[in-house]
């Protein structure tokens, strides 16, 4: 999986049986691997398959964690090349970054001890992409192993602090391509609230792998149906009164 991640066009169809992960514990543990193999140093994490949408998309039945990596992280208003992509799509999602450390420990954190961990909320739109031939096809643990098909991620300056005011699960979020709005969504798509997703994540990874560091990042699920991106295309995610960003498709 390491070797696929470095080669762009490398892909496969499974894992080797010896190595395939059975369980969530056990992709979460390849996903470590990853990391220790990666040259860049871990920028925070992202949740996939938070909305019905997002978990039709990849045929699974409820979230995944994936670890996102710094070199992956792309500039605000910037183009990225969409190269082999196999997925071809845009996602436009909350992300929270944090303040303090929530690292694991023997009991859940609950929620209004997440939300005063959190330092600041972001836009960010996540072009996604899968080492597999066939992403449908793998399974929860081998997506997970696969960093939840993680690829780049481009994150925006931070909203002013008004924002923690704000009803996120109605907020309406809009995808524009040019004048023109081809999706339609809001904060509820992520679990019923990008705040609940972000509960989620930090439970999870506390469980399975070493938590929250101060300075993370993590990105809640798209808000949207993702969004089928070309070569050419100039995407805007637009979040209303917190404001805008935008990307280009290379």
């Amino acid at each position: 999986m390491a070797r696929a991640r470095r080669t762009a066009r490398a892909r496969i169809d499974q894992l080797p049986e010896p190595l395939r992960p059975a369980s969530r514990h056990e992709g979460y543990a390849i996903q470590a691997e990853i990391e220790r193999k990666s040259a860049f140093p871990l920028f925070g994490w992202k949740i996939a398959a938070t909305s019905k949408a997002g978990q039709a998309h990849i045929n699974v039945d409820g979230p995944l964690g994936g670890r996102l990596l710094s070199g992956r992280m792309l500039k605000p208003q910037s183009s990225v090349t969409l190269g082999n992509n196999i997925m071809k799509v845009a996602e436009v999602e909350f992300a929270f970054r944090f303040a303090r450390a929530l690292p694991s420990r023997g009991s859940d954190y609950s929620y209004d001890e997440v939300m005063a961990a959190v330092q600041s909320l972001h836009p960010s739109i996540e072009i996604p992409d899968s080492r597999y031939n066939d992403f449908t096809a793998v399974g929860a643990p081998s997506l997970i192993a696969d960093t939840a098909c993680a690829c780049w991620l481009m994150i925006g300056e931070a909203f002013d602090e008004s924002w923690r005011a704000f009803d996120l699960a109605e907020h309406e979020v809009r995808a524009l391509k040019g004048d023109e709005v081809v999706a339609k969504g809001a904060g509820k798509a992520a679990l019923g609230d990008p705040r609940i997703a972000l509960h989620w994540l930090v439970n999870e990874v506390a469980h399975y792998a070493e938590g929250i560091q101060a300075g993370d990042v993590v990105t809640t699920g798209t808000c949207v149906v993702p969004v089928p991106i070309a070569v050419g295309d100039h995407m805007i995610a637009d979040y209303g009164s917190l404001g805008r960003m935008a990307i280009t498709i290379a």
